[in-house]
């Protein structure tokens, strides 16, 4: 019988239990749970592989030697199935070494399960992701890119562990910009531009249409008539509006399609503004919103956050205002238990302020802000100014051209059709994992000669250890026709075949740990160092000519390799080709 999801509990959490109930024993007198302890996976794997810390801060707090309440914690532990050996280091570190026989036992219920082991933490519970979120009339650039690769894989991680996920994409398609655009339409659109490329005749219309008003306070006047003219609903307003959000759209999910991203909402600034009213109104009965020079704010002194302002002087309402009735929007319609934004570094404040005056109004919702840094080009920061703004669809462009010269250079024999198909999931996949591969709130210096190694921390470098994988098991079936390797027990013989099974044993925790701290780059990271392992365990022992038994032992690693590197790539949004 395969065993569910739920069956096979996480070896770390399996023996945190343990350790908990051992730490419950060795300081019987004191009363608590010893929630706080926890096994996670060894720093150091020649001391074991697992650890557990809790001695050092427990003993702080007791007043006591934490070694001799590690060694109190480790006599009266008592045996456990999977525990091999468990021994005290250093200062009170206790290190936890597993049988041979629980990692292959672990390995087999991977193999078995078609999540390759992930539990499905997140059944029954609904999680509102918000990101990409490009605004109407201009092109997606590289700094869209961050938000949107981020947030899908945050998407994809979410969904394997069970949850209901509501990806949105709140894009920007209403506010002052229109004003300024509709204005420049009127006076500077080129026809024969609009019809060849729409949204960058749209973004050189507003960039004119913008500098006119900061030139002639006239022209200023006459864009924020039209902006109202907008809202009060004129007619043919109204309908260059839908055009420019149309055209917009259009190109965004180009690019999206391109990127291989999804959404279950495109929901704009413009799908809350009849509810924006209500926002203010409830800000006032709950006595939070003031007038302060003209304008509505909302005082958040006892957070330590500048006042929020809801509405400005001349009565518009603004971004903080929309997002509040957002969220009040998602908590009534989705009822999640949390909610994510992905934006850069430069949202921070703003969110937080979202997020106190959510608090004071009883929103108890999970509200998270992951924010992100900026990306960089060797030489500074894109910079529409220094003119070095990379646009999103020349960026995809060159990853693709650079990608195909890798793939004609090692497989000349190829069909140029699938040449470039393989150049696609290369190129691609190396644009996404230059960003995925860093930690979320690190800048990153983006060079196309690390995002393309193939002998680095990289997405090629991943794709081609998966497609070296399936060599192997293509040469096992051409010299062993009809025999199937799972149908021999799993084997561990040698030092660097334990090291492989303790990584691949990490997997499912490591994608409830990501998911858990919203970084992707800890998925990365593992596949990483599991691709580095697979490689001293390719290098190091014989494959297909070991004694029979062995041999189809070691080829059922690699099939086991070769599904968590798949299952991993995918869920950081990157194909794995089964050649480059």
């Amino acid at each position: 019988m395969q065993p569910t999801e739920s069956s096979a509990p996480l070896l770390n959490d399996t023996l945190s239990v343990w350790m908990r109930d051992a730490f419950r024993k060795a300081l019987a007198p004191v009363e608590d749970d010893f929630a706080s302890v926890d096994v996670v996976v060894a720093a150091n794997p020649e001391f074991g592989d697992f650890q557990c810390n809790a001695a050092l801060p427990l003993a702080k707090l007791l007043r006591q030697s934490p070694r001799k309440v590690a060694e109190a914690v480790v006599a009266l532990a008592g045996e456990h199935p999977c525990v091999a050996k468990l021994e005290v280091a250093g200062p009170g570190f206790i290190n936890v070494t597993l049988h041979n026989a629980a990692l292959v036992e672990y390995l087999v219920r991977m193999e078995q399960s078609d999540a390759l082991g992930v539990p499905q933490v997140g059944a029954g519970r609904t999680v509102v992701l918000d990101y990409s979120s490009p605004n109407v009339a201009k092109p997606m650039h590289i700094g869209h890119i961050r938000s949107t690769i981020i947030g899908s894989a945050l998407d994809r991680l979410h969904r394997r562990l069970g949850y209901r996920v509501v990806a949105d994409n709140h894009i920007g398609d209403w506010g002052t910009q229109f004003g300024i655009l509709i204005k420049g339409y009127h006076h500077f659109v080129d026809q024969e531009k609009l019809r060849e490329r729409p949204v960058e005749e749209l973004e050189r219309i507003y960039v004119k249409s913008y500098e006119q008003s900061k030139a002639d306070p006239a022209w200023l006047d006459a864009c924020r008539q039209e902006l109202v003219k907008l809202q009060a609903g004129d007619a043919d307003n109204h309908q260059l509006w839908v055009q420019f959000v149309q055209w917009s759209m259009t190109e965004f999910e180009r690019m999206y399609a391109r990127l291989g991203v999804r959404f279950d909402f495109v929901r704009g600034e413009s799908y809350y503004n009849d509810k924006l009213p209500g926002v203010l109104a409830l800000l006032g009965e709950r006595g939070l919103a003031r007038e302060s020079e003209g304008a509505q704010v909302v005082f958040l002194e006892e957070e330590g956050l500048p006042v929020c302002i809801v509405r400005k002087r001349d009565g518009a309402f603004n971004y903080a205002t929309t997002d509040l009735a957002t969220v009040q929007s998602r908590v009534a319609e989705f009822k999640p238990e949390k909610i994510v934004y992905v934006t850069d570094e430069r949202q921070q404040l703003h969110f937080r302020q979202i997020i106190a005056i959510c608090r004071r109004i009883g929103i108890t919702t999970d509200l998270q802000h992951v924010w992100f840094g900026l990306m960089r080009l060797p030489e500074g920061t894109f910079s529409t100014r220094q003119g070095n703004v990379i646009r999103l669809e020349s960026l995809l462009d060159e990853a693709e051209s650079r990608a195909l010269a890798i793939v004609q250079a090692s497989s000349p024999q190829m069909e140029p059709a699938k040449q470039r198909e393989i150049a696609r999931a290369v190129g691609i996949g190396a644009v996404k994992y230059a960003d995925l591969s860093q930690n979320p709130q690190t800048q990153i210096v983006f060079t196309w000669d690390k995002a393309l190694a193939l002998d680095g921390n990289s997405g090629p470098y991943l794709q081609y250890a998966y497609a070296r994988i399936a060599s192997v098991r293509d040469k096992y079936a051409e010299r062993h026709p009809g025999q199937d390797p799972e149908t021999f027990p799993l084997q561990i013989t040698e030092p660097i075949e334990r090291t492989l099974a303790v990584t691949l044993s990490r997997f499912p925790e490591t994608i409830v740990r990501a998911a858990a701290a919203s970084r992707p780059s800890i998925v990365a990271d593992y596949l990483f160092d599991l691709s580095k392992t697979y490689s001293s365990f390719y290098q190091n022992v014989p494959f297909l000519k070991a004694p029979e038994g062995i041999r189809e032992s070691r080829v059922r690693l690699c099939g086991l390799v070769a599904r968590v590197l798949r299952a991993g790539l995918d869920l950081l949004g990157i194909e794995t080709p089964e050649r480059i």
